[in-house]
């Protein structure tokens, strides 16, 4: 049975990685407590009472835990998960895995050296049902030929509950590389493409005169052999939303379309997991609340098999790749 401990506990995405890998059939070692949102940590000790606190050094010391689960600061990410694969154990991390040029590079070089497996969840698909079902439907051509993708991730600010490092580009990456990973993923993974390159992007500080350094707004213009991807991220959830962001993604095929609305349709149908499809014969909404989450499942078979069938190791290059350079080029907008 695949054994596995959670090191970094500073974003909620870290109760994905534990509940993906639990429904996997793995088995949940323990934590290292130590977080940098005290609050977080509390709600994780509720939520797995019987998890055991451990030393870090004695959960990279352990022969028998097979994987790390990341979700610490963006900044301390890559360097967690270089020493979880110098220690023999492969890595599952939070976005952004990385948040500069150098860091990447040695988590390159880490994985050429130990044959470990460094893959990031991006969990507006690997943890959106109507994201895996879109998957398949693109797959099966029910749209034909996809051309390009729309991609939004707007997010609430939730001002008292973020810690400091959240207002620090040094320390979450800028939000490029925070954000919009999701959506660069989506782009290369929806229209099938290996690699791409940033025409246009730019950040901006529209609200929040106060922290300079901060950026609450973002785009990226992408473009593959294949297809073009249009990207928008951002901080202006308004609070009479009742959820935290209403991501939307559209995929436009030579024979329709695909819009995902993730977390909530505003037109009034319950839940999450809206799919709209149209094509020349239907014009459909799809309930994908029922739709098998896979990436965890492919996870622990590449873990067991040495395989990438969950996510290959290039795509998860070029996804940081393309985001550092987006975020790198990045016109300034708004507050300066």
């Amino acid at each position: 049975m695949l054994r596995f401990a959670v090191v970094g506990i500073d974003h909620g995405h870290t109760f994905d990685h534990v509940r993906g890998l639990l429904a996997a059939g793995a088995e949940f070692v323990g934590y290292c407590p130590q977080t940098s949102v005290p609050a977080l940590l509390e709600t994780f000790k509720k939520t797995y009472p019987n998890a055991p606190q451990i030393d870090r050094d004695t959960i990279f010391a352990d022969p028998s835990i097979d994987v790390v689960c990341i979700a610490a600061i963006p900044s301390h990410r890559a360097g967690l998960a270089v020493r979880a694969m110098q220690a023999g154990k492969d890595v599952m991390t939070d976005k952004p895995g990385v948040t500069t040029f150098a860091q990447l590079e040695e988590v390159k070089r880490t994985v050429a050296e130990t044959g470990r497996i460094f893959s990031i969840c991006f969990s507006e698909r690997h943890c959106v049902r109507s994201a895996v079902k879109a998957g398949k439907l693109v797959k099966e051509g029910a749209i034909g030929t996809v051309i390009q993708t729309l991609g939004i991730g707007p997010h609430r600010l939730q001002l008292p509950t973020r810690p400091n490092w959240f207002f620090d580009p040094e320390q979450f990456g800028g939000i490029i590389v925070d954000i919009a990973s999701h959506q660069v993923d989506q782009f290369l993974f929806y229209t099938g493409s290996t690699g791409g390159e940033v025409v246009a992007s730019s950040v901006g500080n529209f609200g929040m005169p106060d922290k300079p350094a901060f950026q609450d707004f973002g785009e990226v213009l992408l473009r593959s052999e294949k297809a073009s991807g249009y990207v928008r991220v951002d901080w202006f959830t308004p609070e009479a939303l009742p959820t935290w962001g209403d991501g939307r993604l559209t995929i436009l095929g030579t024979e329709g379309y695909i819009e995902l609305r993730k977390y909530i349709d505003i037109a009034g149908r319950p839940g999450k997991d809206h799919l709209f499809l149209v094509n020349g014969k239907e014009m459909t909404h799809i309930d994908c609340s029922g739709e098998k989450l896979d990436y965890f499942d492919a996870f622990a078979a590449d873990v067991r098999d040495r395989t990438e069938t969950a996510m290959s190791q290039a795509h998860v290059y070029e996804v940081c790749r393309l985001s550092l350079e987006a975020q790198s080029r990045a016109a300034r907008l708004g507050h300066r």
